[in-house]
């Protein structure tokens, strides 16, 4: 029971990654926020997982949206003890095909989005006083550029970099800022992936996610509930004294 009595709130939480944190901090003491734009699977995540779970609705994008949910949160459960910014946006094109639309869209999420969303998040920490934890979600994909994967890649490397600025800047409030960069992660996010490589590189259906599973060195793709566990030490105790770092999570892709 590391988190008894902390108060988290969780991006993109309606599945995978994201569901799996929410599901581990529940057995750790939390009350959890899940918080994703897709509302009624919030919410059915909520409900299934009991009363100290709370389905919202969150479009990191859109700051009035931001601003309800913590809103939301503080009204529910008191206050914000733990973030984890999950929410992400996944696209690839080669480089003279990628569309500012694309751009802006994934930027939008995984960089303006995650930003703003642990701006509030800090802001009502800050104003509890009482410190914080904040974990931001990279990938292996922001720690070097991909030929198909520029747009994305850059936006997870932007995340790394925000993680340690907002780290050294917020650490003064009793707030850490630390970040989990996953490698490849067997769940829906993958299904997405796998098509659009299809498309790029004339593969069957399943054969770049069998390629990619098959390349990693632990011999398959993480699940998702295998990231909770370092989720869990980041929004403890325990990582107290740790600020501004980026936690791989790869099965041996990357080692830093």
């Amino acid at each position: 029971m590391r988190l008894s009595g902390k108060i988290a709130l969780i991006t993109g939480a309606a599945r995978g990654i994201g569901k799996a944190i929410a599901e581990r901090y529940l057995k750790e003491g939390a009350k959890v926020v899940i918080a994703d734009l897709n509302q009624p699977g919030a919410q059915a995540v909520a409900a299934a997982l009991g009363p100290n779970a709370l389905g919202v609705k969150l479009d990191i994008a859109d700051q009035t949206s931001i601003d309800a949910a913590i809103a939301q949160t503080v009204a529910k459960f008191g206050g914000l003890d733990i973030l984890v910014n999950n929410a992400g946006l996944f696209d690839l094109a080669p480089i003279v095909e990628i569309t500012r639309e694309s751009y802006r869209r994934v930027y939008a999420v995984n960089v303006e989005g995650l930003l703003f969303m642990m701006q509030a998040g800090a802001k009502q920490m800050i104003a509890q006083g009482r410190g914080g934890k904040i974990i931001n979600f990279a990938s292996q994909a922001g720690r070097r550029g991909e030929a198909l994967v520029a747009v994305y890649c850059s936006s997870k490397a932007a995340v790394i970099s925000l993680t340690q600025s907002a780290g050294l800047d917020l650490i003064k409030h009793r707030i850490n800022v630390n970040a989990i960069a996953p490698g490849v992660v067997d769940n829906e996010h993958w299904e997405h992936v796998d098509a659009m490589f299809a498309k790029y590189e004339n593969l069957k259906p399943g054969e770049k996610k069998r390629i990619v599973a098959a390349s990693v060195p632990f011999g398959r793709m993480a699940r998702p509930d295998e990231i909770g566990g370092l989720a869990t030490f980041l929004a403890s105790e325990d990582a107290d004294y740790i600020v501004a770092q980026t936690y791989n999570i790869d099965g041996g892709n990357w080692m830093s």
